[in-house]
């Protein structure tokens, strides 16, 4: 019972559900590099945990980043993965961005909430194309996924109280964004970097 326990407990979070809405193609089929800032945004959902580790100990952090730097626009931090939780930092991120002539993509896993016609209408009344990963295809969301293994190294996993774990969940986004460098941005942060070449 103890070893079944285990394995569920360490059972990666996926949102996939099946076909419950639309799907679409895979239109940056893993081309991440882009000179324009806010031209290609990623999403993802990824768990994490304190305390003991039991079911009911973890928090949900879905966040919007761009791939011309890497900076992370938005994001949310949920006590269980739902619609909102996905949908809102979407909606934050895509409502602040500057006005553009260049075609704009969102990029996401099939997971349910990112099928969702309300999303689906959000992203094409603001003239942005879709994209998928196809399906159990990590490789196909990897800079996001990068991510998300550098965050969860960075900061541990030795946290008590969900207060604990959501204070330095943002205070490493806020690190990360503004002060972490990076080789392939010339010794410069993603904000950095943006403001500079912007």
């Amino acid at each position: 019972m103890i070893f079944y326990r285990r394995l569920f407990e360490k059972r990666k979070y996926s949102s996939y559900k099946g076909n419950v809405g639309k799907r679409f193609k895979n239109r940056l089929n893993r081309r991440f590099n882009t000179p324009i800032p806010f031209q290609k945004l990623v999403s993802d959902t990824t768990e994490l945990r304190y305390g003991k580790q039991s079911i009911n100990e973890r928090i949900y952090l879905n966040p919007v980043l761009d791939l011309f730097s890497g900076e992370i626009i938005s994001y949310s931090i949920s006590n269980h993965p739902d619609f909102n939780s996905v949908f809102l930092p979407i909606k934050e991120a895509i409502l602040k961005l500057p006005k553009t002539h260049f075609k704009r993509f969102f990029h996401s896993d099939q997971g349910v909430y990112y099928q969702n016609k309300r999303l689906n209408k959000f992203l094409k009344k603001n003239h942005i194309t879709q994209s998928m990963s196809r399906k159990a295809t990590c490789l196909d969301n990897a800079v996001i996924e990068s991510f998300f293994h550098l965050l969860k190294i960075e900061i541990g996993n030795n946290f008590s109280t969900k207060e604990e774990l959501i204070n330095s969940v943002r205070n490493w986004i806020y690190y990360y964004n503004n002060f972490r460098i990076k080789t392939k941005l010339g010794g410069k942060s993603p904000i950095q970097y943006r403001k500079l070449v912007s």
